[in-house]
């Protein structure tokens, strides 16, 4: 089974980035016990003041979709909404680098 990724591009509507981000590292805070999720980090666009990129990496797909699903997480997407001009994302599937760890069987 592969692992999944992807970055995300959110535009905030004017004025909005930082509550964005705060409500996205909530969401950081709150997959910190989740096994799954390997990785997910709100990053702000250093050139675009509406702009925050989100990365993140899963055990897998299935992980991901389900996460997704959680009560938890539909109330905080519910709070991010009003906030969101747009969202962008690109599906990834990580081959490895620093700090992603792979298992040794195939993936």
């Amino acid at each position: 089974m592969s692992k999944f990724g992807m970055y995300a591009k959110f535009t905030a509507k004017p004025g909005e980035r930082e509550a964005l981000a705060a409500i996205l590292l909530e969401a950081a805070a709150a997959a910190e016990p989740v096994q799954e999720c390997e990785l997910y980090i709100v990053n702000l666009s250093e050139s675009e003041p509406d702009i925050l990129w989100v990365t993140e990496v899963w055990s897998s797909a299935e992980a991901h979709a389900a996460s997704l699903a959680l009560e938890a997480t539909r109330a905080t997407i519910q709070r991010a909404m009003p906030l969101i001009a747009g969202v962008e994302p690109v599906k990834l599937i990580p081959a490895g680098g620093k700090g992603l760890v792979f298992g040794s069987a195939a993936q």
